[in-house]
């Protein structure tokens, strides 16, 4: 079931599969990846309870297993519309037999969007309606077009990240895990990271530890297109490797993949989050056009 919002400037599509962000038109222009399936089928899925990959996609809780794929299930499964305004409308999808089979917690998890103008604000709340404490991971993986794709050239145009400079990022090593005793210095030109084809050749660039909160994808000349603004404390980058693909992820994430090899518990898993019994976590971040 999709359904729209529009205001002045924008005209936002979501898809209650998934609770996922379709579309985003300012005039005739799409900003949002179309999911073209040679590239990547998908637009915007929300990443829960985990983001990325679990060791050999299984995982331990309180001594017992359990299997996950990449990213989650939420992003497979069908949210119930909640609520809608002119300017703002909800989804929420609960435990279920289905879910406690792959991911033994309780919770229930809404998703908003709300427009202002020409920012398109999504909104996550999780909440832990168990007895125990709950373990997640949540994050955003939204796939914008380059601005100006001409795939017979290399150069994509440029990230811009709120004037930070001097980032480190890790990277995904093996099985979809990642290798956290390499650090890579991120080779910017100035506050600038030129963006061409080879920029993902070893996958996506993870930046952790809050080195940025604001992500901008800018023109070849370096004019702004779009940027994404959050309190999250790891950003993923990504564009497919080796596709020449006409768009890139700017994802902000509350966890990522494990570690490679790590086979512990799920509650002392890298970038874990907690809630207690009846508590609740809520986060916003913000693309704006």
């Amino acid at each position: 079931m999709k359904k729209t919002l529009k205001n002045d400037f924008l005209s936002i599509e979501i898809d209650s599969h998934g609770a996922e962000l379709t579309s985003i038109r300012c005039g005739d222009t799409e900003y949002l990846w179309q999911a073209d399936p040679q590239f990547w089928a998908r637009h915007s899925p929300v990443l829960f309870p985990i983001v990325g990959r679990v060791w050999d996609n299984i995982y331990h809780v309180n001594g017992k297993e359990y299997g996950l794929p990449q990213h989650g299930f939420a992003r497979d499964m069908e949210f119930t519309p909640v609520s809608q305004t002119e300017n703002e409308i909800w989804f929420s999808l609960e435990d279920s037999p289905e879910t406690m089979e792959k991911y033994p917690f309780r919770f229930l998890l809404k998703i908003g969007y709300r427009l202002s103008g020409r920012k398109v604000e999504v909104h996550w709340k999780v909440v832990n309606t168990g007895s125990g404490t709950m373990y997640f991971q949540i994050g955003a993986h939204p796939a914008f077009y380059f601005p100006d794709f001409m795939p017979e050239t290399s150069d994509r145009g440029w990230f811009h990240f709120g004037g930070k400079t001097g980032l480190e990022y890790i990277l995904v090593k093996e099985k979809g895990c990642a290798d956290t005793d390499s650090r890579y210095a991120m080779e910017m030109d100035g506050e600038y990271l030129r963006l061409d084809t080879h920029t993902f050749d070893k996958d996506a660039l993870i930046i952790d530890n809050s080195q940025v909160g604001k992500v901008t994808l800018c023109r070849q000349d370096r004019t702004p297109w779009l940027s994404l603004t959050f309190d999250a404390p790891l950003v993923g980058l990504w564009s497919p490797p080796g596709k020449n693909a006409p768009f890139v992820c700017i994802e902000p994430w509350y966890g990522r993949c494990d570690r490679v090899g790590y086979t512990g518990e799920f509650s002392a898993k890298d970038w874990i989050n907690r809630l207690e019994a009846g508590e609740e976590f809520n986060s916003v971040y913000t693309i704006e056009i």
